[in-house]
């Protein structure tokens, strides 16, 4: 029997695992093990307002959710003369770090960067202000994305000096897309972020790190860049946006697939015997034989409206048809 790190490993480096490898914390399941430095993200979602480490401001409803930046403290260009960026080196980032690793022990062990290039441009400069930029403030906007890549790539050498070979892979998050499209073209993906992804993505396989990307919306016209760029593994929570058989018939077999059922159109209102047979077709269409899936979880199930119960009915339906297992 496979460890969970080897689990996870072999599903995605297609070297055949002998189960469906599950990252399920919400049933104490899971063969990874993350290990974050002391990134505010998002901040407690118990509070309205909060303020991440980059100063942008998080805003909530009354219903518990993560929230969404409204506070963008480069919204004027002129504020870049006071803007204080974050110091990766920053001892507070890293208090408690050897703890984290408790209960990590024969597990995949990821660490990561939460909202690691596009998501924190938009976030400190506003959405439509980052889209206009890289047509009409190139030098600004490129020297703003420099900076935030130099902070990713210190972050990470200072997690992998931290912790010498203990860490396996590297999660990040960047949503791309809506429900039709991707937010910018093909060509500007490859010319102005495919170049500074590269660079992440070397700084982590130079450290032995596979690279997993999360990234919401219709994204298809970005994955042959992605697939390029070395990502090893991406999680696509809208599957259904995407088309099941259609990233299958391009990626099966070229990318590791995070997969979890549709968390808009399936798992909030979708019938149990719909929900398991779209488990069923993600195996078919995005595996392979010797591998491709990592069964995943949507975190914050109140927030889509999803019971404990439909996500017990969604990990069911992929332990049932796992093609893995001896």
């Amino acid at each position: 029997m496979q460890s969970s790190y080897e689990v996870i490993n072999n599903a995605v480096h297609f070297q055949k695992p002998d189960r469906i490898p599950a990252e399920f914390s919400l049933f104490g399941i899971s063969d990874s093990h993350y290990v974050g430095w002391n990134q505010i993200g998002t901040g407690d979602h118990k509070d309205l307002k909060t303020l991440d480490e980059w100063g942008c401001t998080w805003q909530r409803s009354e219903k518990k959710n993560m929230g969404q930046v409204t506070g963008h403290p480069l919204e004027e260009w002129r504020s870049l003369d006071s803007f204080r960026f974050p110091d990766p080196h920053d001892p507070a980032f890293f208090e408690g770090i050897d703890e984290k690793l408790d209960g990590s022990d024969g597990k995949y062990v990821k660490t990561g960067i939460f909202m690691l290039l596009f998501e924190r441009l938009h976030a400190l400069r506003g959405f439509e202000n980052a889209l206009v930029d890289l047509y009409l403030e190139s030098d600004r906007i490129e020297m703003l994305a420099d900076r935030i890549v130099d902070f990713d790539l210190e972050i990470i050498d200072e997690m992998s000096s931290r912790m010498p070979g203990k860490i396996h892979g590297f999660s990040f998050s960047d949503d791309w897309g809506t429900e039709l499209n991707t937010f910018i073209s093909s060509e500007l993906f490859d010319e102005f972020f495919k170049p500074r992804y590269q660079k992440i993505f070397n700084a982590c396989r130079g450290k032995g790190w596979d690279v997993w990307m999360h990234s919401c919306g219709k994204i298809n016209n970005f994955l042959p860049s992605l697939v390029e760029l070395g990502c090893d593994v991406i999680n696509m929570q809208q599957p259904n946006t995407n088309g099941i058989e259609e990233i299958g018939a391009q990626f099966a077999g070229r990318i590791c697939f995070q997969v979890v059922c549709d968390i808009q159109h399936t798992l909030p209102f979708q019938p149990d015997e719909v929900i398991a047979a779209e488990a069923k077709k993600l195996i078919d269409c995005w595996g392979t034989d010797t591998g491709g899936i990592v069964l995943s979880d949507y975190g914050d199930g109140e927030a889509i409206g999803v019971e404990p119960e439909k996500k017990k009915v969604m990990f069911d339906a992929f332990m049932k048809y796992d093609r893995w297992k001896g």
